[in-house]
């Protein structure tokens, strides 16, 4: 499968996220949490802590990394690796493209 629509560039300020969800080439929906950093980078990542089980999209971004909610975990949005505990496995990352004004994610491109 390719890229899919997430949101438009103009959805997202800095440090913001957005949860949505996209298929995957099996037909399974991936809930994706989207991103842009402190920066104005764009990240997409499994929207699932995988410690608690979960969204991301609900915590708080600072810089490049998301913290969730419940536990306090922070992940990396470039890795998807666990910076602190109690979460010690990554989330996944996805590949974001910015075509024009529209943000494209492809949950099969990680």
């Amino acid at each position: 499968m390719t890229a899919q629509y997430a949101c438009d560039v103009s959805d997202l300020g800095p440090e913001e996220v957005k949860a949505i969800d996209l298929t995957a080439a099996d037909g399974s929906v991936v809930e994706v949490a989207v991103v842009r950093d402190s920066e104005g980078g764009w990240h997409a990542i499994n929207d699932v802590c995988t410690h608690g089980a979960v969204n991301l999209s609900d915590g708080e971004v600072e810089g490049c990394l998301i913290e969730c909610w419940l536990h306090g975990s922070t992940f990396d949005l470039n890795s998807g690796e666990p910076t602190t505990p109690p979460a010690s496995s990554p989330v996944d990352v996805y590949p974001v493209t910015i075509s024009g004004e529209q943000v494209l994610v492809d949950v099969d491109g990680n």
